[in-house]
């Protein structure tokens, strides 16, 4: 039952590498599986295909961030079991959050059926491609639920110190999109690439079972089911929903603030996203590693050990991303050729990535904060952080700066909002580590 990288005595960079690196990788494919659509879209249907593509990922990056967002809250929850070697308990709470996750994706999938049309139209989506994005969404949402259960498994395995079944299952389900998808877009069109998700999504579960079964590295007790363990996965996890899904709702917002500037910003915009990937993916699995982690020092009533493993993230992390924004800004624009796009959408590319540049390494920095603040039990308070950095720092600036800049105003305000966030984290983890203190100096006083 114990984890299998010991995160509380182990050396603190070894540790958090094997943890991170793995999920890196994973990240890597989970990024691989997003653009192999956007690249065969891009080639084979030209440019509506990419637009039609970028109004459906919008709502598509949603329903992943609802997966990451419960998962990340379970992660949470179980690493502060096994942090704690409560071996009685575990059994009941993974039966608990299986079986309430396996009732919320089906929940969510009838909501998502019958409320495509109207979101897309909400989301300002030019008639031109209407039809190709609600068709696109709709049958991806049939294996949205597959995809869930399996997001869920992810987070337990990351709870007991395994990041390579995610890894795993990612390389998996990428080598699969990347062979399938040409030529099922060539037979079906924008619904072929569709199809083929949900064949990948559906494999993901049953490999997440195999795996299981395979590695017996925890069991689950369906007659342990409890509302103790389900009050507490909702507790952890509505906060930690809330936070992954603010990157996608902004992101529709965006596109609405865009939709105006005609199909080659739309289409350049979807590119851009694309290729934030590069960054986004490895600062996902930096935020998922470092909430594990600190999930399971807290169980273990370590805080020092925390503390150690949020800087060493940040170090990590935020130089791994300044080498990778330096590439992608420098050849962004002939990027954008590989997802079949011209002169045009590629200056709109690059004229994205030089005015946001910077914003990436702080992105890292945040996330790792964010990692931090939700493995310590405090989800509600990452939340804040993350509702004020995609929505109240981005959206109105957007909004003001588009009046006064046009398109490159849009840009702007997703730089500011980098900037701010990284202030406001840094004031939270200090208000964390000043209470950490003085519930330490209390305690050791009563212990005198």
């Amino acid at each position: 039952m114990n984890s299998k990288i010991d995160f509380i005595n182990g050396e603190t960079n070894k540790s958090l590498i094997k943890m991170f690196a793995p999920l890196m990788v994973g990240m890597i494919m989970l990024m691989i599986y997003n653009m192999v659509d956007g690249l065969w879209v891009g080639n084979l249907l030209g440019e509506l295909g990419m637009s039609a593509l970028t109004a459906g990922t919008a709502i598509v990056l949603f329903l992943n961030s609802i997966s990451m967002g419960v998962g990340n809250g379970i992660s949470v929850m179980i690493a502060n079991l096994v942090g704690a070697d409560d071996r009685k308990h575990i059994p009941g709470a993974v039966a608990t959050v299986i079986a309430m996750s396996t009732f919320f994706s089906v929940v969510l999938f009838i909501l998502g059926e019958v409320l495509v049309d109207p979101i897309l139209a909400l989301m300002g989506t030019p008639e031109i491609i209407f039809s190709d994005a609600a068709t696109y969404l709709k049958i991806y949402l049939l294996g949205n639920a597959a995809l869930f259960i399996y997001m869920v498994f992810t987070s337990i395995f990351r709870a007991f110190g395994d990041p390579m079944f995610q890894m795993k299952g990612m390389m998996l389900t990428a080598v699969f999109n990347a062979v399938a998808d040409p030529f099922a877009i060539k037979v079906y069109g924008l619904a072929g690439a569709a199809i083929v998700t949900v064949a990948s999504e559906v494999l993901c579960l049953v490999y997440a079972i195999i795996y299981h079964k395979k590695k017996k590295m925890f069991s689950m007790d369906l007659k342990k089911i409890n509302m103790n363990d389900a009050i507490t996965m909702v507790c952890l996890s509505v906060p930690t929903t809330v936070q992954s899904i603010m990157p996608p709702l902004s992101s529709a917002f965006m596109i609405s603030f865009i939709s105006s500037f005609g199909m080659n910003t739309i289409a350049g915009f979807g590119v851009a996203r694309n290729l934030e990937l590069i960054m986004f993916m490895p600062t996902t699995g930096m935020c998922m590693a470092v909430t594990s982690i600190v999930g399971q020092c807290v169980g273990a009533k370590r805080h020092d050990r925390a503390m150690d493993y949020l800087k060493s993230s940040m170090i990590i992390g935020g130089s791994l991303i300044a080498i990778t924004s330096v590439l992608v800004i420098l050849f962004s624009g002939q990027l954008t050729a590989v997802f079949g796009q011209g002169v045009e959408v590629a200056q709109v590319v690059s004229r994205f990535f030089s005015i946001i540049s910077i914003g990436y390494v702080l992105y890292m920095l945040t996330s790792c904060m964010q990692g931090y603040i939700t493995g310590v039990g405090k989800p509600g308070m990452a939340m804040v952080l993350l509702i004020l950095y995609y929505i109240m720092f981005r959206i109105p600036n957007a909004y003001i700066f588009k009046q006064l800049f046009g398109l490159n105003g849009v840009w702007f305000a997703f730089l500011i909002s980098h900037i701010l966030s990284v202030i406001v984290a840094f004031a939270m983890v200090s208000y964390i580590q000043k209470t950490y203190s003085a519930e330490y100096r209390i305690c050791h006083k009563l212990g005198a």
